[in-house]
């Protein structure tokens, strides 16, 4: 039992959080009149057309993992810097949507089931885990939206430079008894899930 939910549960939470995740993004970028991701066969909630071998490598690995990113081509959209932000927003968006669907549902019905909480908590992780501001995670699309061209241009090269090597650190550099991700992450987090559970 301690590894039903230690590991499978989690495990299977993750996978339908990154599949929720993914297909937000993908959802949001064909609404905004960006074909790709629909003819990238992304427009589904099937997990295979979202799982990354890497990213699922690093479930079993680190308990913690991503997708495959979303294909866009911004120059589809109308307005291509605030289009590219909303469609960033939609997968750590869903995640938090879902976590406090099954909240609401917990408050309202009573009905306690542990895999009920570890899919809320997984989909508030994941998403808070994105709206970091490095690449590839959603959180930079948005940051670099947000400033002026040349600047993020400039933001950019670095990102380009030290992005992966900065998420390696957040993963795995031990910090205050944890990951340094852990304590980035978690308050929101255990906000969230004290407020619901």
């Amino acid at each position: 039992m301690d590894f039903l939910f230690s590991f499978i549960l989690p495990f299977f939470g993750l996978i339908l959080a990154v599949t929720i995740h993914e297909f937000a993004h993908a959802l949001v970028a064909d609404r905004l009149g960006d074909p790709t991701p629909r003819a990238a066969g992304r427009l589904t909630l099937n997990p295979l057309s979202h799982l990354d071998p890497l990213g699922t490598i690093m479930i079993f690995i680190a308990h913690f993992g991503w997708g495959k990113p979303v294909p866009i081509d911004p120059y589809n959209f109308s307005s291509p810097r605030r289009d590219e932000i909303l469609v960033a927003l939609a997968g750590p968006a869903s995640n938090i949507f879902l976590g406090v669907v099954l909240g609401i549902f917990y408050q309202i019905t009573g009905i306690y089931h542990p895999i009920i909480q570890i899919i809320a908590v997984t989909d508030f992780y994941l998403a808070f885990f994105n709206l970091l501001p490095l690449p590839p995670l959603d959180g930079s699309k948005i940051f670099l939206n947000l400033l002026p061209i040349e600047t993020a241009l400039k933001w950019q090269e670095a990102f380009d430079r030290y992005g992966y090597f900065l998420i390696i650190i957040l993963l795995f550099l031990p910090f205050a008894g944890s990951s340094l991700i852990s304590f980035l992450v978690s308050p929101p987090v255990n906000l969230l899930t004290h407020l619901f559970f």
